[in-house]
């Protein structure tokens, strides 16, 4: 290849360079007009936030795992009862056990750690359709805990009275390499600096 070739090369390929970066960079800033359209300026999306899946620990080969996909948006900052979502959880051991999903009704974060409840939707456990139930979640990466309002009655079945955002401390481990959860501290509005 000739040295004015080699150039010529270059240069296109220099000019294709900036023209990608030209496109990222302004793909990026019309997200970032869009997200700010939707939200006021410092306002984050939502206020709090519990998301993912894993199975719990147990040395027996009990098969549990807990799925969560809960927020409570910005707007509704000051009331941790307005929050959205679903969970799901399932626990078998030697083919028999049950499973259970539902609606969110509550959800508080402080730090890495959530409380959530909701309503059974759906579940093959009977007597627990209608229940609510209450979840704890500790979010230390890889060996997060969770605790559920059940755990001093033994079953979901029981739990018919249960206020919203009650749950026991998080006493079960996640299994490594079964999954993650994630939790979005609160920051309520009475706790900022006026």
């Amino acid at each position: 290849m000739s040295r004015n070739a080699s150039a010529s090369t270059r240069i296109r390929v220099a000019a294709g360079a900036a023209v990608l970066i030209t496109v990222a960079c302004t793909a990026s800033a019309t997200a970032l007009d869009r997200s700010a359209e939707t939200r006021s300026p410092g306002t984050p999306r939502e206020a709090a936030a519990l998301t993912g899946s894993a199975k719990l620990y147990r040395p027996l080969g009990d098969d549990i795992t807990f799925t969560f996909d809960a927020h409570l948006a910005a707007e509704h900052r000051m009331d941790p009862a307005k929050a959205t979502g679903t969970f799901r959880f399932s626990h078998y051991l030697d083919g028999r056990g049950a499973w259970a999903e539902g609606r969110i009704d509550c959800l508080l974060t402080g730090g890495k750690v959530a409380v959530a409840s909701g309503v059974i939707t759906r579940t093959d456990l009977p007597g627990a359709q209608g229940n609510r139930v209450g979840f704890t979640v500790h979010d230390v990466g890889r060996h997060d805990r969770l605790g559920y309002s059940w755990a001093s009655v033994g079953n979901p079945v029981e739990t018919k009275d249960l206020p919203k955002c009650v749950s026991a401390a998080p006493f079960e481990k996640v299994k490594n390499g079964t999954g993650d959860f994630r939790v979005l501290p609160w920051d309520p509005d009475f706790l900022k600096e006026g």
